[in-house]
């Protein structure tokens, strides 16, 4: 990838955009896509999810999956999207780590004052709350 695109994918990933999880019961072959906030590490990409839903119960079941991030503004930014492939880990321990990472997603998408609220407070440490870390495998960006 040219450092061009490159520079434009690390701004976009910083962006508080919607990206969509996209996963699969092994069973069904049935794909499940889904819009979720997510935080980029420089490395890895974190997704806060609890166990009853349906992207959590297809991890369990099948750790590969993909997540496409696309601009809010496609025509402000030479990228159409960024899409990365790879196995997702479901991280639920240390609870602390749970409750800080969940915590810079939620800050990202909220603010700093709209992550005081109770919901996101709860959220942050409801004993269901797992993190989905995808360190992708594959990237594309076009």
């Amino acid at each position: 990838m040219d450092a061009d695109k490159e520079q434009h994918m690390q701004i976009l990933l910083t962006e508080p955009v919607l990206a969509r999880l996209a996963t699969a019961n092994p069973a069904t072959l049935q794909p499940h896509v889904v819009p979720v906030w997510f935080l980029w590490d420089g490395s890895s990409l974190w997704i806060s999810a609890f166990v009853s839903t349906r992207k959590v119960k297809d991890l369990l079941k099948n750790r590969r999956c993909a997540v496409l991030i696309e601009p809010a503004q496609a025509k402000d930014s030479p990228l159409q999207a960024v899409l990365m492939e790879g196995s997702a880990e479901l991280i639920q321990e240390p609870a602390t780590l749970v409750a800080e990472m969940s915590e810079r997603i939620y800050v990202k998408y909220m603010g700093p004052e709209g992550v005081l609220a109770a919901e996101p407070q709860s959220w942050k440490s409801d004993p269901e709350n797992r993190l989905v870390k995808l360190t992708p495998q594959r990237q594309f960006a076009w």
